[in-house]
């Protein structure tokens, strides 16, 4: 018989922290020795600024210039003396992931294909409101994943590494160039990166201090100023990490449940043999904040004979009986070498009407971007130089972070790497 670990032991904790930080990011310092400022907390900032002698109102000027306005260059910065200027660009950078490719959907999200400086990869993808002008970022935590969720096109790509809180803010800022969304709206001016979802590769709790670090950069308000409520971090149930997430950041919870049973659930997704539903559902129940107003997204992917019968969304009823929440069903979005297929309209709809009768919300999450992998479980990237090689043999559209949708028309983004889906 297997013994859990008690999942809010100081040992479970400890163990997560180690794992994370076999799996850390490379250092902030460039080979030349300059540091990257990007990604450094305010405290940390403030200590580079005095360390080179300056006074600690450069640095809250140098993070008003950096994630305000969005600059690269420190000659950017006017109400810094250009002596200064050049001595800030001696010492450190202003980094951004390189856009290496950008591939457009039908119904308008973009996908894009991010290069970090050793050169890693990751996706992240923006989907646009279908009636407002704002829109989604669904950014990447890890490079690859260890979950291995059976419908989950990431989850056969073996973790890499973990992002830096560098690398998670620079995929925003990477948006944020693209679109020319510099500098940050202010007041009511309507945002066209809007709201960030951490659903994209990677699982954030087991990257959860850099995840942290960048979400705290993010909802700054001298800098890019995104509200809480603004934000959604996605979690397939590391529990022992979850009370934290509420405690420290206060961000919207969604928990990719997917099964109501342990037996299939252990299958789908097998973290859930490390904390059962039970745990799962009890973390929940005492997630700090958690109300009406403010409710726990339950993600629910719908797999055709699978997990997607009556007798399913009763005891789905059941589980969430007493949390403030809603569930978001998602269709399954089929990839290569996947076995699943999607439920049936029929079962949907009777599957929604179980839950809405109970009184909770139950949403079907209509699909964007499964034509270009794009969609829920279907984000992979293959980072070894012969696919890379291969890619860039394709005809693909290739932009700078710089690059605004005015600099290639929309039908000039041709679908691209169809080798690193394999």
């Amino acid at each position: 018989m297997t013994v859990l670990a008690e999942p809010h032991s100081s040992l479970e904790q400890a163990r997560i922290l180690a794992k994370a930080a076999a799996f850390a990011p490379p250092s902030p310092r460039m080979e030349d020795g300059r540091l990257d400022l990007v990604g450094l907390s305010r405290t940390e900032l403030e200590s580079e600024i005095r360390e080179i002698g300056e006074q600690p109102f450069r640095a809250r000027q140098l993070w008003h210039w950096i994630y305000h306005h969005g600059v690269r260059n420190f000659s950017e910065c006017s109400n810094i003396a250009k002596p200064l200027q050049q001595r800030f660009s001696e010492r450190f950078v202003i980094s951004r992931p390189e856009v290496v490719a950008v591939e457009q959907s039908s119904d308008g999200t973009k996908k894009f294909l991010m290069r970090f400086r050793d050169g890693q990869m990751a996706e992240t993808v923006y989907i646009p409101d279908l009636e407002d002008a704002r829109g989604t970022v669904c950014v990447s935590s890890q490079i690859g994943c260890t979950l291995s969720c059976r419908f989950c096109h990431t989850g056969t790509q073996k973790l890499v590494r973990n992002l830096s809180a560098a690398e998670i803010v620079g995929q925003f800022m990477a948006l944020r160039d693209f679109y020319g969304e510099w500098p940050t709206p202010q007041g009511g001016t309507p945002r066209l990166l809007s709201n960030i979802v951490f659903m994209g590769m990677g699982e954030p709790l087991y990257n959860y201090e850099n995840v942290a670090k960048a979400l705290r950069i993010l909802m700054d308000g001298e800098g890019i100023g995104l509200s809480r409520r603004r934000i959604t971090l996605s979690t397939a149930g590391v529990v022992p990490v979850m009370q934290r997430v509420g405690e420290e950041l206060g961000v919207n919870l969604a928990v990719s449940l997917h099964a109501v049973r342990d037996s299939l659930r252990d299958e789908l997704v097998p973290l859930n043999r490390k904390y059962p539903l039970a745990q799962l559902i009890e973390a929940c129940r005492r997630y700090p904040g958690a109300s009406n107003a403010r409710r726990i997204t339950f993600e629910y992917v719908m797999l055709r004979d699978v997990n997607d019968s009556e007798a399913d969304a009763k005891e789905l009823v059941r589980l969430i009986k007493g949390i403030p929440c809603k569930v978001n069903l998602i269709p399954f979005n089929p990839w290569p070498g996947s076995s699943f297929a999607p439920s049936t309209p029929e079962a949907l709809e009777r599957f929604a009407e179980i839950i809405m009768a109970a009184g909770y919300a139950a949403p079907v999450r209509m699909p964007r971007g499964a034509d270009i992998l794009a969609a829920c479980g279907q984000l992979r990237t293959a980072c070894g130089r012969a696919r890379r090689a291969d890619a860039e043999a394709k005809n693909i559209y290739c932009s700078s972070p710089f690059a605004s949708p005015a600099s290639a028309s929309e039908g000039s983004i041709q679908p691209m790497f169809p080798s690193l889906r394999r």
